[in-house]
């Protein structure tokens, strides 16, 4: 059976997912801040992006990501795993996302879909995330 604590820390972790599906989808870049530590490794290369420390990759993001007319995150079977220890607690999560984009005036879409692979630290503002890489499921452009 689940602790409270246990029961809290998947919803905080959960919500830390949406969190950063609707910066991205709302281009409210800043809000990502909330989301990643300070020093989060984020690997988008399965998609063309790049990867690297999360300064260099929000710059990233607002530049590349205004490019793309519309788009959204549609997240599900989200597997979150918790490790409480002295030296400070950890999670992992893997979570399917569908990500269509429309593609510049060309009436595009681009389907991606792809596997969200996390790692998530305990800190003093709650969880965040502390690296996510991207593992392609597939892509399609019709």
């Amino acid at each position: 059976m689940l602790s409270l604590e246990e029961i809290s820390d998947r919803l905080e972790i959960q919500q830390l997912l949406i969190d950063y599906s609707t910066a991205i989808d709302q281009k409210r870049f800043d809000d990502l801040d909330r989301v990643f530590t300070a020093d989060a490794y984020i690997d988008y290369r399965v998609t063309g992006g790049i990867d690297g420390r999360y300064p260099e990759v929000k710059v990233w993001l607002t530049e590349v990501l205004p490019n793309f007319p519309a788009y959204y995150h549609m997240l599900g079977n989200v597997d979150v795993r918790i490790s409480y220890d002295p030296a400070g607690d950890t999670a992992s999560s893997r979570a399917v996302c569908f990500n269509p984009m429309v593609m510049g005036g060309e009436g595009q879409i681009y389907f991606v879909g792809i596997w969200y692979v996390d790692e998530f630290v305990r800190t003093a503002e709650g969880w965040r995330m502390s690296r996510r890489v991207e593992e392609k499921c597939f892509d399609k452009l019709v």
